[in-house]
């Protein structure tokens, strides 16, 4: 009988302590940033003993690297579930819209926490981590290159460009409008109305009339 290896008792309570130091962390880090927070606040508020953090990670960079690569997955995981809910192209880049927005709003301080500390050059943090999810991103956007291309071919999109770079251009205009939101929530409230199809409309309808 295959499958996957069903956990021992002693397996998932060690998964559940390293979940609750991570989550414990992601808020301290959230508030108060990476720099200025220790390991022994980290245990103190997942309630463990700050040598039981040490037996999961290095260090603290450690364990930043492991949480943001784990928040990662879990954004990878729900877009790749969006595009695969149906077999439509347009429907999947609306799907991949609409869901890309969602988990940068719901993850706000998560993405504020990324971009302000792993830029930083006083640690190197950034070595390995800023790679992986460099190479996870470029993956992701092969496979909205595929949605591109699978159109062009049944004739649903103009062939106008090559399939990556009109995946590049569609992730762009995404993150354009989601910086901006993320740097005036208020001015530009729209985004959180879910109003998404206008970014589809930038790429899908262009500016220039017939």
């Amino acid at each position: 009988m295959t499958g996957e290896k069903k956990l021992t008792r002693r397996e998932r309570e060690k998964l559940r302590q390293k979940e609750e130091i991570l989550d414990a962390a992601l808020d301290l880090f959230c508030e108060r940033g990476f720099q200025n927070v220790s390991m022994l606040e980290i245990a103190k508020k997942s309630e463990f003993a700050v040598g039981t953090l040490y037996k999961f990670f290095n260090d603290k960079e450690d364990l930043y690297r492991t949480l943001m690569l784990e928040q990662s997955n879990k954004f990878h995981e729900a877009l790749n579930k969006a595009i695969n809910e149906t077999d439509n192209e347009i429907d999947k880049l609306k799907n991949f819209v609409k869901t890309k927005s969602r988990i940068f709003m719901e993850n706000a301080k998560l993405i504020r926490l990324y971009f302000a500390e792993t830029k930083g050059a006083s640690y190197n943090i950034k070595a390995g981590l800023d790679k992986e999810i460099r190479d996870r991103h470029k993956k992701f956007l092969e496979r909205i290159a595929k949605i591109f291309e699978s159109g062009i071919k049944k004739g649903i999109f103009k062939n106008i460009a090559e399939p990556y770079h009109l995946a590049i251009a569609l992730d762009g205009i995404c993150n354009a409008f989601l910086f901006s939101w993320l740097e005036n929530p208020e001015k530009n409230k729209f985004m959180e109305e879910g109003n998404y199809q206008f970014i589809l409309n930038i790429l899908f309808k262009g500016l220039i009339n017939e």
